[in-house]
């Protein structure tokens, strides 16, 4: 299951941590850094995983290490508001389940192989039905295997105006420890 990281571990992230270290702390940090200085978007301004976060900043234009660590933890700190645990959504689900949608963003295989009851397979035509039918106020809650993934579509469907979205913390296999162990737990080779 994937734990928060605390803000202990996050105040010991300095200017030569490592990027790979530094996204296991705050799996958000890519899209944080591509948001705010458009790193790490492609091919020419990406970065690798034994780089520093010094190295990276001597090489866009000298960025200074500490501001770039601020605006990190502040994206962090938004993705973890955007995180419901599996108990908080059992009581979602049970005051109404039809108000709230579940989006599994998980391939077709994990899918078929175990589900949230309820929940739906992300797809060309789920896509569309929520995009032109689904009310933007009500929630819409990202669920993937671990709780890693999920931020990337709910980044997706804040931008294009969806006022309520959140991510199952640990994701699938989270539910499946804590609210219905009918769900079954899997691992990806």
């Amino acid at each position: 299951m994937t734990t928060t990281p605390s803000t202990e571990s996050q105040t010991s992230i300095t200017p030569q941590t490592t990027l790979g270290e530094l996204l296991k702390m705050m799996p958000g940090a890519q899209r944080t850094l591509f948001r705010q200085y458009h790193i790490g978007g492609c091919s020419s301004c990406g970065f690798r995983p034994e780089e520093t976060l010094q190295e990276l900043c001597e090489r866009n234009n000298g960025l200074d290490p500490d501001d770039v660590l601020a605006s990190l933890k502040k994206g962090h700190e938004a993705d973890e508001a955007l995180m419901l645990d599996p108990v908080e959504l059992k009581q979602w689900l049970d005051a109404d389940a039809s108000k709230v949608k579940m989006l599994d963003v998980r391939t077709r295989e994990e899918f078929e192989a175990t589900c949230i009851e309820g929940s739906e397979l992300m797809s060309q035509n789920s896509m569309r039905d929520i995009l032109t039918g689904w009310p933007r106020e009500n929630p819409l809650v990202i669920v993937d295997h671990l709780g890693e993934r999920c931020l990337d579509g709910a980044a997706y469907f804040l931008g294009q105006g969806f006022t309520n979205v959140r991510c199952l913390r640990g994701g699938i296999d989270a539910w499946s420890q804590q609210i219905d162990p009918k769900v079954r737990r899997y691992r990806l080779s």
